[in-house]
């Protein structure tokens, strides 16, 4: 099993399986249930959106963000404070970290 886990795009094995198996496997299935990879591919799904929302949450905060911070947009009276700016940085990470752990929910 372990030569044809290698070659696999994703290699799947069953915790009951030999010890090689496991170690070359990329995803052991503690249960020896074969639904379980149903739910393994859902999560794949969902882990994939979280990151597809999480990239496009940054690259719309950072085009709006970056030239805030550059000054561009004081001629309509928008500045924003390097202590502002950090803070803001910041909060865009949180919220990138807690819509990744949504990932929780996700059954």
């Amino acid at each position: 099993d372990a030569p044809a886990l290698a070659q696999a795009d994703v290699g799947i094995a069953v915790g009951a399986g030999t010890d090689v198996a496991i170690e070359t496997a990329d995803i052991v299935l503690v249960r020896s249930n074969p639904l379980d990879v149903s739910a393994i591919l859902g999560l794949s799904r969902a882990t994939y959106a979280k990151m597809i929302q999480n990239l496009i949450w940054a690259t719309a905060y950072n085009a709006f963000a970056i030239p805030a911070a550059a000054g561009v947009f004081a001629a309509w009276g928008l500045v924003l404070s390097p202590a502002v700016g950090a803070v803001f940085m910041s909060l865009s990470t949180v919220i990138c970290a807690v819509n990744a752990r949504l990932l929780k929910l996700a059954k």
